[in-house]
């Protein structure tokens, strides 16, 4: 099928290990499990700057955080660049937005009129909320509506009405709050199955912070299960609509969460449980369905380049990710072989008094390579340390494979014209309004 319909679903803060497809012993998720035996799995897909909102602006505009500005949440992306909805408009789709926003920057709960939607032609969605059992949301005017029921599940339930209804070619973008915190507000069916005493730890998780990781893992599971029986939903709509074989599927998140392990927890962090991410992209037209394993680190900004690749759409000039189609599809090397990570702004749970620093680095497929402003810092043999317990930079015997990465990243850097800065630097340039630890005071937005 020459214009396929995309049905992009992501949660927030969603790990790469957290399902039983990647082996956790604790996760319960047979439809994302089902999905996978039928797709490409990609087991190093990076969310290249670990937080929210530049997630979200990379996704949307194909740009690295540093040209498109959102590199801390809270701020709103200016629509400069050629939005993935404008490209899909342009080909004839009918295109929509359901769940979470964040990208508008006016206050977490307030209105985004359509001329602050990137394009996008459906609209039932809120700049963000955790609040999921009773989450507000905004459809075609400032009337404030809610979610009837925990929103993933109601936004499943929407999103399947989409699918029924909807003319054809679409593209429909789903974006799920949990299992972001706060980790013990997942319904009571999902909350009971998981009891904190027999969560298994991954082994870089110290024991003095393992009671409240377990406490925590506990409700990040049980709304891990509930976002799985949402997907369920979203999956049987594709499946009774008879489109399964013309329509792309794709489950991602747009970052991981600590949880405890490296002592760490929340996002921003440079380790794989910030910066590795579920993805799987099942269209049966075109791959068939068996599942396949794809190794090829694939960052953010190459998400809409790929997508509207295979969709058969021309790619946007604005776009500096790169096109992963043919290497998807077995026909060509990845267009790259090592994706940047980044902090641009150590910010909220991360501010530099507690720890936090802005760094580079680049993850490929067997090592993570990391500089923070003062030089190299993290150097992890990702096949023989797979949990990162053993930090080989500045070790004497790894000196030519640090050299080596080291001039990868510079390469990166200068490819993509990212000055390496500290975080007041991009705040200044971009004339953001900041609190004292960098933080976009979205609170004021919301009383205002």
């Amino acid at each position: 099928m020459e214009h396929p319909n995309l049905v992009f679903v992501f949660a927030d803060q969603m790990r790469a290990q957290a399902t039983g497809y990647a082996g956790d012993i604790n996760a319960i998720t047979p439809n994302l499990d089902n999905l996978a035996e039928q797709s490409i799995v990609f087991t190093n897909a990076v969310a290249g700057c670990p937080v929210c909102s530049p997630y979200r602006a990379s996704l949307i505009t194909g740009q690295y955080p540093h040209t498109h500005g959102v590199f801390l949440n809270d701020l709103y992306l200016q629509h400069k660049a050629v939005s993935i909805a404008d490209a899909f408009n342009d080909a004839g789709y009918y295109t929509g937005w359901i769940g979470k926003w964040h990208l508008d920057g006016h206050g977490r709960t307030k209105f985004t009129p359509p001329e602050r939607r990137q394009g996008f032609q459906f609209w039932k969605a809120v700049e963000c909320t955790h609040d999921y059992n009773r989450s507000v949301y905004y459809a075609d005017t400032d009337e404030k509506l809610y979610w009837e029921t925990y929103d993933a599940i109601a936004q499943a339930k929407e999103s399947a009405k989409f699918i029924k209804e909807s003319v054809h070619p679409f593209a429909l973008f789903v974006s799920w709050g949990p299992p972001h915190d706060p980790y013990d507000t997942a319904p009571e069916e999902f909350r009971k199955l998981f009891d904190p005493e027999k969560i298994v730890l991954r082994k870089n998780v110290p024991a003095y912070v393992e009671e409240r990781a377990r406490n925590w893992l506990a409700g990040y599971y049980s709304h891990i299960t509930a976002v799985d029986f949402a997907m369920g939903i979203i999956l049987d709509a594709v499946k009774k609509s008879g489109i399964e074989d013309e329509t792309i599927v794709i489950f991602t998140s747009d970052h991981g969460d600590m949880l405890g392990s490296q002592a760490q927890f929340h996002k921003q962090r440079p380790w794989d449980e910030s910066i590795l991410v579920p993805f799987l992209l099942r269209y049966p037209a075109l791959f068939g369905r068996q599942r396949k394993i794809f190794t090829a680190p694939f960052n953010a900004p190459h998400i809409m380049p790929t997508i509207l690749s295979i969709c058969g759409i021309e790619i946007p000039d604005t776009v500096e990710g790169m096109d992963f189609s043919k290497a998807i599809m077995g026909i060509e090397p990845a267009p790259e072989n090592e994706a940047i990570i980044s902090c641009y702004c150590p910010f909220g749970q991360w501010i530099k008094k507690n720890g936090g620093k802005e760094y580079r680095g680049i993850r490929t497929e067997r090592y993570t390579y990391v500089r923070d402003l003062k030089g190299p810092w993290l150097l992890y043999d990702n096949e023989n340390d797979p949990y990162q317990m053993n930090n080989l930079c500045n070790h004497p015997d790894y000196k030519k494979l640090q050299n080596h990465l080291d001039n990868l990243l510079k390469k990166k850097l200068d490819q993509t014209k990212d000055e390496f800065q500290e975080g007041e630097y991009y705040v200044k340039k971009w004339g953001y309004e900041v609190d004292e630890n960098l933080t976009v005071p979205y609170w004021l937005l919301d009383e205002s």
